[in-house]
């Protein structure tokens, strides 16, 4: 039997930086599981592995506060908000 999960868009943003990487504003968008890199800003991977578990709640329908969520690699802080899109 199949079963049927959620897999949301999700729309990753970047609300304070410290990071040369990312500026207020930045976006990273999520449909399912792939990287939107049509609507998507720079990709760094350590912030990626810092907030990926938050996405793929997000993903599932997990009901979870907006943020932020933050990196916190090299005291370079960059806090993000997260959200489903429609």
């Amino acid at each position: 039997m199949e079963t049927k999960y959620k897999d949301n868009k999700v729309k990753v943003t970047v609300i304070e930086s410290r990071c040369p990487k990312y500026k207020v504003g930045d976006v990273i968008c999520f449909e399912g599981s792939m990287l939107d890199k049509e609507h998507s800003d720079n990709v760094c991977m350590v912030a990626m592995n810092a907030i990926y578990p938050f996405v793929y709640a997000f993903r599932r329908g997990g009901y979870l506060r907006k943020g932020p969520y933050q990196c916190t690699d090299c005291g370079e802080t960059v806090k993000f908000e997260i959200e489903i899109i429609p």
